[in-house]
Parts: structure tokens; C-alpha cells; sequence
């Protein structure tokens, strides 16, 4: 059961990264427009319907099972997909894509319908294998997308994202009629008093929510420039080495969570040292010297990788089963949030400052996280470092 969910939310991340890099080129292609303001006005609008459209399903799993929702609204999703294949209208494109986007955005419902049936002590291994498998997704999502612009077409991507959508719909009406989702349902133990009343600070997913907005921006801040910056401090003019540089924080994941499982090493939940790390990752991907960039995406790479994952460890651990879906979903609003002032600035910051500037805003960020980490979870804390002792 739960490695078929998993293999589900490879299919729906690599529908969903399908034409993120490659938007440019669709709106040229398919409608003429060149105007990067006008991509970029996309870009934000999908982020605010995703920002949207997960709390809205994540209150609907409230009373119906989130299989249930996906067989539905991953058929619409496909239905959509093909509209937005056809249509040559470039106002019609937005309203589907957009429309689209909000039923496919259901897909954010296998994330916390994997924990639910997991228990706590499987939690900080499952949720680094769903943050691998995110970033491996985006990858592969990416390399297809890019072989469909390059020998096809970029409006074919949006066929090929139906497909996706539609093998979602039929991985999940197969699970419900299989005995396997039935005996799920009631796996995770009960966690009523599992955890003191005092390890719950008040507003605690708010706090992790605020906090990870931060590192969130901060992160994304670095990406849409990063493949212009490092063109400008290397001697290597290829779009597949810019490609294979950026890619190297995912394969650092990868490569982490392999270690991890070939020693059986169990992921604890210390985020300081991986906040640290980070700052000093993303303050020698500044230095202008390829090798030193090198140096830093490995580190920023481990870094960012063990805090995301301990932050999500940290959410789950203090959450409840019926609650997961809305409280992630909510943490999930703050973390879009993120990604969308960023950005919305970091072109500004770019054209007035320069290609190394969003590297000096990230570190900058992930110190602010370092800091609301420690004010905000004092409590916390003290059970971290009882843990890793």
C-alpha cells in the first residue's frame, strides 16, 4: 500500500515539473508571447492557486477519503490537461490551466494519506524517502519535458501530463477495491497523551509554518538565475552542465538518504546543525570560483535536504493522524508563500544588484530561520538535543 502511494507521487510530481522550464518557450511557440513580466505573472498565479487549492481539498478529506477525492479530481485534471493541449486562445489557456492546477493540486493529499498510514517511528525515514522522491521527480520531470521541446513539441507536455493524471485516477480506484486500503486505515497507533501537553507550543503549526516560509524563500531565491550564474563564473557555455550543477543538491539527497539506509542510520530531528551548514553553503555559492560553487551546492544540498525533512518530522511528530492533511496543508500555504515573494523578487533584486545577490539573500534567510527556529521552539529543542545525546 504504501509503496504504491510513493510510486503515485513519483507519476504526479513529474506530470507537475513536466513544463516548468520550459514555459517561455510554450508561450512563444503557442501564442506568440516572448514578455518574461507575462511569464512570470503565470508562474505566480500558479503558485497562489496551489497555495489555495491544497488547505481547500485537505478540508474536503476531512469527510471524504483522500482516494476517493484523487479518482475524481485527477480525471478532471487530465480532461483539463487535454483542454489546454487544444485550445489556441492564450486568455482561455489561463483559465483552464489555472482551473486545472487546482484539481491536480489534490495530489498534495498522498503526502499525508502516506504518514497516516505509517507509524511514528516510521515517520522521519518515509518522509526523507518522499522528499528524495520529490526531487528525483522533478528531475526526471524536467529531462522529459525538455526532450518533448527539443524533438516534439512543448504543447505535446500537456498530453503527456494527462497521461499522468489519468494513471493517478487508476492507482486510485485500484487501491480502494484492494483489501490492503482497508487494513490501512486503522494502522497508525493511537497518539492521544503520546506526547506532553507541553511540548505543544502555542500556535505550533503556525510557528512551523512562518519558519519555513523563510527557508523556503531563501531556497527558491537561488534557483530561476542560478543556471546564468554559473554560465558567468565558468568556462563551461553548455545548458547540460548548467543543468547537471543545479541538479547536484537532488543527487546529494539521493545520495544521502542511500547512506542513511545502507547503515541504518536513523534520521533524528536536529535542524540547527543543518541550518548552520546551509548558511555556509549558500555563502560560497556567492564566491564567483566554479570549484568553490561546486563545494557549496554539496553542502546546501545536505543541508537543505536534512532540514526539510526534519522540519516536516517536526510537523508530523506533533500532529494527529485525522489532523495531518490540514496541518501540513496549512504549513504547505506558508511554504508556497515562500516560493512566491521570491519569486516575485528576485528578478528586481538581480537586474539592480547582480547574479550573486539572491546567494547573499538566501544565507541571510536561512540565519532568520535559524533564529525563529530557536525562539519559536524552545521547548523543542531541549527534546532535540536529549534525543541526539
Amino acid at each position: 500500500m504504501k509503496r504504491f502511494l510513493i510510486v503515485m507521487t513519483l507519476v504526479a510530481v513529474v506530470s507537475d515539473y513536466l513544463l516548468h522550464p520550459f514555459y517561455p518557450q510554450f508561450f512563444e511557440v503557442r501564442f506568440g508571447i516572448t514578455d518574461p513580466d507575462k511569464v512570470g505573472y503565470y508562474f505566480a498565479a500558479i503558485c497562489f492557486m496551489v497555495m489555495l487549492s491544497f488547505p481547500f481539498w485537505a478540508l474536503i478529506a476531512k469527510k471524504v477519503a483522500e482516494l476517493h477525492i484523487l479518482v475524481y479530481t485527477q480525471c478532471i485534471a487530465g480532461i483539463l490537461a487535454l483542454c489546454c493541449y487544444s485550445t489556441t486562445s492564450y486568455i482561455n489557456f489561463w483559465i483552464i490551466s489555472l482551473i486545472m492546477i487546482l484539481f491536480k493540486g489534490s495530489y498534495l493529499l498522498v503526502y499525508p494519506c502516506i504518514l497516516k498510514i505509517s507509524t511514528k517511528n516510521e515517520h522521519p525515514k518515509t518522509i526523507a524517502l518522499l522528499s528524495v522522491v520529490v526531487h528525483l521527480g522533478g528531475v526526471l520531470g524536467a529531462v522529459i519535458g525538455g526532450v518533448t521541446v527539443d524533438f516534439i513539441d512543448a504543447s505535446y507536455i500537456f498530453i503527456i501530463m494527462a497521461l499522468g493524471d489519468f494513471v493517478q485516477m487508476g492507482m486510485s480506484a485500484y487501491l480502494l477495491k484492494t483489501k490492503k486500503y482497508v487494513a490501512s486505515k486503522n494502522i497508525e497507533e493511537p497518539t492521544k497523551n503520546n506526547i506532553p501537553d507541553k511540548l505543544f507550543p502555542k500556535g505550533f503549526v503556525l510557528k512551523i509554518g512562518v519558519t519555513t516560509l523563510v527557508l523556503y524563500a531563501s531556497g527558491f531565491i537561488t534557483r530561476p538565475f542560478f543556471s546564468s550564474y554559473w554560465e558567468y563564473v565558468s568556462i563551461y557555455d553548455s545548458k547540460l552542465v548548467s543543468g547537471s550543477i543545479y541538479a547536484i543538491p537532488a543527487v546529494v539527497a539521493l545520495l544521502v538518504l542511500w547512506w542513511d539506509a545502507i547503515k541504518k542510520k536513523k534520521t533524528n530531528s536536529g535542524i540547527i546543525i543543518p541550518l548552520c551548514i546551509g548558511i555556509v553553503g549558500l555563502w560560497i555559492q556567492g564566491v564567483p570560483v566554479s570549484g568553490i560553487v561546486i563545494l557549496g551546492r554539496i553542502l546546501y544540498g545536505w543541508a537543505v535536504f536534512r532540514a526539510i525533512v526534519r522540519f516536516d518530522v517536526l510537523l508530523f511528530e506533533h500532529s494527529t493522524p485525522e489532523s495531518y492533511a490540514l496541518d501540513y496543508s496549512k504549513v504547505h500555504f506558508f511554504q508556497n508563500l515562500g516560493v512566491l515573494m521570491a519569486s516575485f523578487s528576485v528578478g528586481i533584486l538581480v537586474d539592480h544588484y547582480g547574479l550573486q545577490i539572491p546567494f547573499t539573500i538566501a544565507w541571510i534567510g536561512f540565519a532568520v530561520t535559524l533564529g525563529l527556529f530557536l525562539i519559536f521552539f524552545k521547548t523543542t529543542i531541549k527534546k532535540i538535543i536529549l534525543k541526539t545525546t
